[in-house]
């Protein structure tokens, strides 16, 4: 018979009493440990203490449950929620990771919200699967020789990243295996719409644990080959271009924004020529007409509809940076944002010049429809620093904005054809070889509203952005990793 360890942080005894009574009557499961610093009496048949002062985050416990892991398999439950498992669930792993190989298996659930199950399904694993924030759900099913070799090499000791850096010592060799079956239901705490979840990393009062989070993922791409060292990147501006500086806007019927985004264009006061191209791809409300009125006093507005109608955000931004009109920098500007002063475009241009990058990055203010700020407020990615920016790149979701960049590098390296992650992957892309600069005061202000892409998503669409983002990391990992090679 097969045995199991469960691992249950029990700060909640009441959240853990149905199921440590349904574990401790599953004939498989040999032991269930309670990871508390307090011992309490009344304790069911196969559960003991585990006494631990340090959260579950941090590598001391990680360390303490691999010691204490004697059975085939270790359950290890992440997050403090009351878990019911399925329908045979616990044979259920059993029989994927006997039939698989697999060091670990992970599962989709239900969220009981109230008195409803909601599905929450999860993705597969990717060697791109880098950020900190994946979702396994709740329950990991460990295979415990795997657990033993991969907790005996975590060198380094975190307080908040060590169930991250359990995760990253067991993928470099290990199976991982999705079960797209719902096999249990967890309580969700968390009710915020996607569109806030988002932005968690880059809360200040997270700072020190995504500081932890970029170690042991600098670790881990060291460990499989893909770090990149810090390195002189220059570019040398030397090509002749018809202006300056490029103001690109893609934008398809936002006819409510697409007048602000304009004027915030032609507000711009710069040293040097700069136009504007706004691809327009095939608008059906009035944001055509609200174009053409620019247009028609505006000789540095350039307005173009692809004769192509498959292109995404990636795809018109293709078409732009490869317009004969296009300048040597080229500025981003979506349809329903603004820049936040008159000197943006100098600003940008000027960090080009000074830092002798291929692209600039800026930061930005949260606001409403209305432009008033709104939480978390300014965005500025301070987890970027030129030394490791390339490397932590990898981990985070998203790089920020404003973005700009070199036009001939953007012309070599091309953008992605879709209309979600296009961006992310092409600063990845760039980083690799390339100085990226940063601006760390607002220049920008990202509008928040009902037709945003990212405002509040159902998880099926999360899920599908966040496995295309992995991808993108899983091909830039391998391209790291053959380049370091040669």
């Amino acid at each position: 018979m097969t045995h199991i360890n469960c691992f249950i942080p029990y700060q909640n005894p009441k959240v853990w009493k149905n199921l440590i009574h349904e574990l401790s009557v599953n004939p498989q499961v040999s032991k269930i440990f309670l990871l508390s610093d307090t011992q309490r009496e009344d304790l069911p048949e196969k559960a003991e203490f585990l006494n631990v002062t340090d959260a579950l985050t941090h590598t001391r416990t990680i360390k303490s449950i691999g010691e204490k892991s004697s059975g085939d398999y270790a359950f290890i439950f992440t997050k403090t929620a009351d878990i019911k498992p399925g329908q045979f669930a616990i044979e259920r792993f059993i029989d994927i990771a006997e039939n698989t190989g697999a060091d670990l298996v992970y599962a989709d659930y239900y969220d009981q919200v109230e008195e409803k199950l909601i599905p929450h399904p999860v993705i597969d694993y990717q060697p791109g699967s880098l950020r900190d924030d994946f979702d396994f759900g709740p329950l990991l099913f460990i295979r415990t020789s795997a657990l033993k070799t991969a907790v005996a090499g975590m060198e380094e000791t975190f307080s908040h990243a060590g169930l991250y850096q359990l995760r990253l010592k067991l993928s470099t060799s290990g199976k991982f295996v999705h079960v797209p079956e719902f096999l249990y239901t967890a309580s969700e705490a968390d009710l915020r719409a996607s569109g806030k979840k988002i932005f968690d990393y880059v809360d200040p009062k997270n700072r020190e644990v995504q500081i932890e989070m970029e170690q042991a993922v600098t670790a881990h791409l060291k460990e499989t080959g893909a770090y990149l060292p810090p390195q002189n990147r220059a570019v040398d501006f030397e090509e002749d271009f018809p202006v300056e500086a490029t103001v690109i806007i893609p934008v398809r019927n936002r006819e409510k924004t697409i007048k602000d985004a304009i004027e915030s264009v032609m507000k711009q006061k710069a040293s040097f020529p700069f136009n504007l191209i706004i691809v327009d791809n095939h608008s059906t409300d009035g944001t055509t007409e609200i174009i053409k009125t620019f247009t028609a006093k505006h000789p540095d507005i350039l307005h173009v509809i692809p004769a192509r109608k498959d292109l995404g955000i990636g795809g018109c931004w293709n078409l732009a940076a490869h317009h004969a009109a296009c300048g040597r920098f080229s500025v981003q500007l979506d349809s329903d944002d603004l820049y936040s002063n008159e000197d943006t475009l100098q600003n940008i241009v000027d960090a080009f010049h000074k830092e002798k990058c291929a692209m600039v990055i800026g930061s930005y203010k949260m606001t409403n429809f209305n432009l008033e700020e709104i939480p978390p407020g300014i965005i500025d990615h301070k987890e970027w620093t030129p030394e490791n920016g390339p490397n932590n790149a990898l981990r985070i979701n998203g790089l920020g904005a404003p973005r700009a960049f070199y036009t001939p590098v953007l012309r070599k390296i091309r953008i992605p054809n879709v209309s979600y992650g296009e961006d992310y992957g092409l600063g990845l892309a760039i980083s690799r070889n390339y100085n990226i600069g940063r601006i760390y005061t607002p220049v920008y202000l990202c509008r928040r509203w009902e037709d945003n892409s990212d405002a509040s998503l159902p998880i099926e669409v999360m899920n599908k952005h966040n496995f295309y983002k992995d991808r993108l990391r899983t091909f830039e990992l391998e391209a790291r990793i053959k380049q370091n090679r040669k």
